[in-house]
């Protein structure tokens, strides 16, 4: 059994909606390194549907020499969480269905290594609040944008977390790493 391993980019007023606004700090490549960690644990990549449809297109055409980061969402095995998907469309991907908190205990006893999520606001939200996450890992960027989608809504159960972890980067952001999230 292993650990699910989220993965966020997120401004300090708390903003992971369209993380583009990463593009004007540059990517530190050891942030790079810091993600390929997480992802060199990482036998499964769990998604929600919104984040799969985004990922696909841009993931699905590059290779190795595009970027480091490609076999691994190619290669690895997908699993999408949707009610409204019914054929994955990304190669070595697999429908879920609906958000079930079994389902995803599940998965975890399944999977023969860590399981990787990033973006998926709304079903990391659900494994939050239903206790599933391990270890939640912010990029965090100096600047505040003061709307969009937020991770922590404003009626969000109160979670108290762990700190594991506190890197900061040449680029101004800074990777917190928490263990044991719990509602």
């Amino acid at each position: 059994m292993g650990a699910i391993l989220v993965h966020e980019f997120a401004t300090l007023d708390g903003v992971i909606e369209a993380p583009t606004w990463t593009f004007d700090f540059g990517f530190d490549p050891k942030m790079g390194e810091s993600i390929k960690e997480l992802t060199d644990r990482s036998r499964a990549i769990l998604l929600g549907r919104n984040t799969y449809e985004m990922f696909e297109p841009a993931w699905s055409t590059r290779t190795e020499a595009d970027d480091p980061g490609a076999p691994f969402f190619n290669d690895t095995q997908k699993y999408v969480v949707s009610s409204t998907l019914t054929e994955p469309t990304w190669r070595n991907s697999s429908i879920l269905g609906a958000y079930e908190p079994e389902a995803i205990r599940r998965l975890k006893q399944d999977v023969e290594g860590d399981v990787f999520v990033s973006g998926s606001a709304m079903l990391v939200r659900a494994m939050l609040t239903d206790g599933l996450v391990d270890e939640l890992h912010l990029f965090v960027f100096p600047l505040t944008l003061g709307s969009g989608a937020r991770l922590f809504l404003e009626d969000s159960e109160p979670l108290k977390l762990s700190l594991d972890a506190a890197e900061p980067y040449a680029n101004g952001a800074v990777h917190l790493a928490y263990k044991g999230a719990k509602a």
